[in-house]
């Protein structure tokens, strides 16, 4: 009892070091070819309820209850979620703040629950052919002292939560 007391004592102190000099910012960007022109993948995408269609985190809880303000597919669009069964889901809003056409679709998202946290996401979208995209999906994001330590793996399964929706989203929209 004595040693592992000591060990933790021990260990506090370096982690809060640690954690003052690491960036407290994180960046997660995945990619994904998709054969389909840029403009139907575009059309797709700006539209934020098909999120519930390849989304990790839409789909987490089908009984989730959901809310929509505003005109689906434009700036000012707010989806927000509410999940009284799942607790990793939590609650919160994500809305749309600017469109470039056939580009790029951004994102602010604000978490309520089961932290408080604001993000930022982007769907990048370039023609790498006339009939294949390359969909870039990003999330841009700030975590909290002294929780910046875990960042590396808050990173890895966000990475991993993006590269399964963007699977999603390719066997999806090359099935139409």
């Amino acid at each position: 009892m004595e040693t592992t007391l000591i060990i933790i004592v021990a260990i506090i102190p370096v982690w809060l070091i640690v954690a003052f000099l690491l960036s407290k910012e994180m960046s997660i960007e995945r990619t994904i070819i998709i054969n389909k022109p840029r403009n139907q993948v575009f059309e797709f995408l700006k539209l934020t309820k098909n999120q519930d269609q390849f989304s990790v985190w839409n789909r987490t809880d089908p009984e989730m209850k959901k809310d929509y303000r505003g005109t689906d597919g434009t700036v000012g669009f707010v989806y927000s979620w509410n999940s009284s069964t799942n607790k990793n889901v939590g609650a919160g809003e994500q809305e749309t703040t600017h469109i470039e056409e056939n580009k790029k679709i951004e994102y602010e998202v604000r978490f309520i629950r089961p932290m408080q946290q604001v993000a930022k996401c982007a769907f990048v979208l370039k023609a790498v052919t006339p009939s294949q995209t390359l969909v870039q999906w990003a999330f841009y994001g700030h975590t909290h002292y002294p929780l910046n330590v875990l960042k590396f793996v808050f990173a890895k399964m966000l990475g991993r939560d993006l590269e399964k929706s963007l699977k999603d989203l390719k066997v999806l929209l090359e099935k139409i």
